[in-house]
């Protein structure tokens, strides 16, 4: 794997591709800055070397061009504080002034672009614009794992511009280290745990994992589709009415592999999908016609920790219940706490990103698991055993 420990950046201006997709409040404070501090440590880096860094990212989905919402200017002092550097601010990320301040960077300084999806270019992976940005740095360097999945302009068409100076950063070079030791490597027993909304969502991930996991535990919105299939009364909960045939295949795949397949019995019932709804715990198959299911209840909650606990390989993608409400975020604590607790008696835990690592963040805990992914689509992506482009375009 090519690094940045492969080189001295000294004189050098590397042209960093990084995730700082990140969430802002009502008045554009950061609430949540993880991927900037897994970037971090890959700039630090290069200024330590005497390199100068510029650095590329998204933030948001603008529909129409440049939105005031969607600037990345909102994050310069953030930054500037997290790394102790004066960050400098272009306002466009392929115009005169990106140009001249690109130019005129100096060792040890750092140059932010303006959102690359204040152009379409970015998104449909065009070569002219992936070009007028290769032209603003010496080296490339792709820290992004969070966009790894997607054929854009700055994660995967740039890097054929920097044919002998394309480099992995030190969160990208971690997110695949780890990644590959749960898919290729793991010590058994290997659990999977499986939450989220839909099973549609997870279809191929599931369907590989069942090739390498000892357990797979499927909690969240998703497991009422199970119920359902299996005849059970589910009321008002989530449920994929066209997927029910598929999830009772999965269950006989699971059999057939021998892996053991673990859905929750019970269920946080609730009279409406509100913190202050009314609760009480019930089997999962009788849920009321006018009521819903929004977490695991503390039978399958106890259930799963056992299971967790006795793993030595774990990988967790999708909340147990509606976590970012109180009401509903006991069964996601407890799988955590489980989580934790198998950590510490030496189990290696990757969480998947996305909402899984909105939990342990939300939970403090996730300086107590082995690895916090960055990137919640890539990570899935890459565990159902596609080729990423944004891997593809630095390994050629």
């Amino acid at each position: 794997m090519k690094t940045i420990d492969d080189l001295n950046f000294s004189g050098k201006k590397a042209l960093i591709r990084v995730d700082f997709n990140v969430p802002l409040d009502d008045d554009f404070n950061i609430t949540d800055d993880n991927r900037i501090k897994g970037a971090k440590p890959t700039i630090e880096k290069i200024l330590k070397d005497g390199g100068a860094v510029i650095l590329m990212s998204h933030l948001g989905r603008p529909k129409d061009g440049p939105t005031d919402k969607f600037s990345l200017k909102h994050i310069v002092d953030h930054l500037s504080k997290e790394l102790n550097v004066n960050v400098q601010f272009a306002d466009d990320c392929i115009g005169v002034e990106a140009k001249e301040k690109a130019q005129n960077l100096k060792a040890g300084e750092v140059l932010l672009l303006e959102n690359l999806r204040f152009y379409k270019e970015e998104e449909k992976g065009d070569e002219a614009f992936a070009e007028k940005l290769a032209a603003l740095g010496d080296i490339y360097v792709n820290d992004a794992f969070g966009t790894a999945h997607r054929a854009h302009a700055s994660t995967a068409v740039i890097a054929k511009f920097f044919p002998q100076a394309k480099y992995f950063g030190y969160l990208m070079a971690a997110e695949l280290k780890n990644a590959e030791k749960v898919l290729n490597n793991p010590e058994r027993p290997f659990t999977a745990i499986m939450g989220g909304a839909k099973v549609s969502d997870k279809l191929e991930l599931i369907e590989a994992l069942l090739a390498k996991v000892d357990n797979l535990i499927i909690g969240g919105g998703m497991a009422y589709t199970f119920v359902k299939a299996k005849g059970g009364e589910i009321g008002q909960s989530l449920v994929e009415l066209d997927k029910l045939d598929l999830a009772n295949s999965l269950v006989e795949k699971a059999k057939e592999k021998g892996v053991q397949l673990i859905l929750p019995a019970d269920s946080q019932i609730a009279d409406k999908f509100a913190n202050d709804a009314v609760v009480y715990d019930g089997p999962n198959d009788k849920i009321p016609a006018d009521k819903m299911g929004l977490d695991i209840g503390t039978a399958s909650a106890a259930e799963f920790a056992d299971v967790i606990k006795s793993s030595k390989t774990i990988l967790w993608n999708g909340p147990m219940g509606v976590f970012e409400m109180d009401t509903f975020a006991k069964g996601t604590r407890t799988v955590a706490e489980a989580v934790v607790d198998a950590t510490k008696q030496g189990a290696f835990s990757l969480i998947g990103g996305g909402d899984s690592a909105a939990a342990v963040t939300k939970f403090k805990m996730t300086d107590d698991v082995s690895y916090v992914s960055t990137g919640g689509g890539a990570l899935l992506e890459y565990m159902e055993g596609k080729e990423l482009p944004g891997v593809k375009a630095i390994n050629e």
